[in-house]
């Protein structure tokens, strides 16, 4: 009888080793796959949702998340404006799920924030544009180029006139925080 007790042990010593390992390997394996998940992807599985982003330069931005590019989010803001946010100087976000979802368009992967703004342009619409440093901008989007937008600068709630226009500002993707739309 005493060794069918000193097998019967040692099964269940094997076995708790194998437990352990196979815990371990399943743990590790989760940490690797979560370190590859880019933050656009958790933002994606969260539209629709209501959100808090705290933004380099900004106001923090609470509302609906209705959209996720590769560099820019769109949110609805609480008081009903469109706000783009810059995903390089979003710091951080408040009311994500555990869940994420890898983009699974080409078109959509690519369409940058100058793909958002030409849209911004075309309308026509008064902006408030946030830089990354906290200055303040007011105008219309003139343009878009590769890597900048170009805003006629007007006063906030004015439209684009050409008597309204106090000059022409080249601002680099780079330097911005947010575009809010306000028209």
């Amino acid at each position: 009888m005493r060794w069918d007790e000193l097998f019967d042990d040692l099964e269940g010593q094997l076995a708790a080793v194998e437990a352990a390992e196979l815990a371990g390997e399943v743990a590790d394996r989760t940490r690797r796959l979560a370190a590859q998940v880019p933050l656009a992807d958790r933002l994606r599985a969260a539209r629709g949702q209501r959100v808090r982003l705290d933004v380099r330069g900004s106001p923090p931005l609470i509302g609906s998340l209705r959209g996720v590019g590769p560099d820019w989010l769109l949110v609805d803001e609480d008081g009903g404006r469109e706000v783009v946010a810059v995903l390089a100087a979003v710091q951080t976000v408040a009311g994500l799920s555990r869940e994420h979802a890898p983009e699974t368009s080409t078109v959509q992967g690519r369409l940058g924030l100058a793909s958002a703004l030409r849209s911004v342009a075309r309308d026509r619409a008064a902006v408030a544009v946030r830089l990354r440093d906290g200055t303040a901008l007011g105008g219309t989007v003139d343009r878009v180029g590769a890597d900048f937008l170009e805003l006629a600068e007007h006063p906030v709630g004015e439209a684009r006139r050409p008597d309204q226009v106090t000059g022409v500002r080249a601002v680099a993707f780079a330097a911005v925080a947010t575009i809010t739309r306000l028209g």
